[in-house]
């Protein structure tokens, strides 16, 4: 009787301990992510599931608990990675803004692949993803080719509109660019092209609403004029490898590094 007990006591010792290992290796070292549409078809296929190495890049560490379905602000910090992002990297992240502003739902979560850096200018030309820093593919190549493939009935998916959704900044999925992403520490000068393009991005660092009058050339910040601003953040720029059917930056813009989860290292195919 006396071995029973000693058996219950201790699996009654183990099983939480073991769950609180598996916890903190998800929280510091891994997690695993089941991809859930075409978005980076070819690479990865619905229902494959992705390991995220969150040694790479370091682990996200939330400082506060209290999480809403209709998104909050974002507190955490990161603990020291191996290495930075890289282009070409697939990462997992949040999606980075609900009704137009910055805010934070914990399981809403994207896999794309990061065309561009901080401090990167990025483009598309004739379909094709050009980075004014990196000289070498961004993504499929042979998946961006497929625009100038289009049958003639599909011809106007060439000219979907893309972010920031505004005439002034005309562009499409085919033609797109460039857009500098930001980088933390770096200055711009605000007229109301930058206000438009980055208007959602500037009003979450400045915690104030952004006014632009483009036939008198003004930006407000609040009720004081807005001549230029530092960026408190690095953002990346993220693109699906399926580009005829991705939901991407082209069309919401980019992510705050602090929304990144960590670099997708492995992958468990199902088919």
């Amino acid at each position: 009787m006396l071995k029973r007990e000693k058996y219950i006591l201790l699996t009654l010792l183990t099983v939480p301990l073991l769950y609180a290992g598996w916890l903190l290796l998800r929280c510091f070292v891994f997690d695993y992510f089941v991809i859930p549409t075409l978005s980076m078809y070819p690479t990865l296929k619905p229902g494959d599931e992705v390991i995220v190495n969150k040694l790479l890049m370091g682990a996200r560490i939330y400082k506060d608990f209290y999480f809403n379905e209709n998104g909050v602000e974002l507190k955490s910090l990161r603990t020291k990675g191996l290495r930075p992002i890289c282009h070409n990297d697939i990462v997992v992240f949040n999606f980075p803004h609900h009704n137009w502003k910055v805010n934070f739902v914990i399981n809403n979560v994207f896999c794309k692949r990061v065309v561009a850096l901080p401090g990167d200018s990025i483009s598309i030309m004739n379909g094709i993803y050009r980075n004014n820093n990196y000289d070498e593919v961004l993504g499929l190549e042979a998946e961006q080719i497929k625009y100038d493939s289009l049958s003639k009935q599909e011809h106007w998916r060439k000219f979907i509109q893309t972010y920031p959704f505004d005439y002034h900044i005309n562009w499409n999925v085919y033609n797109f660019g460039p857009m500098y992403i930001p980088r933390k520490g770096d200055i711009i000068n605000i007229t109301p092209y930058e206000a438009t393009l980055y208007k959602i991005f500037l009003e979450w660092e400045t915690g104030l609403p952004i006014g632009i009058d483009w036939e008198s050339k003004t930006v407000w910040v609040g009720d004081r004029h807005f001549i230029r601003h530092k960026w408190q953040h690095n953002y990346y720029f993220m693109a699906g490898d399926n580009v005829l059917d991705s939901d991407d930056s082209r069309f919401w813009g980019v992510v705050p590094e602090e929304y990144i989860v960590g670099i997708v290292d492995f992958k468990f195919s199902t088919r």
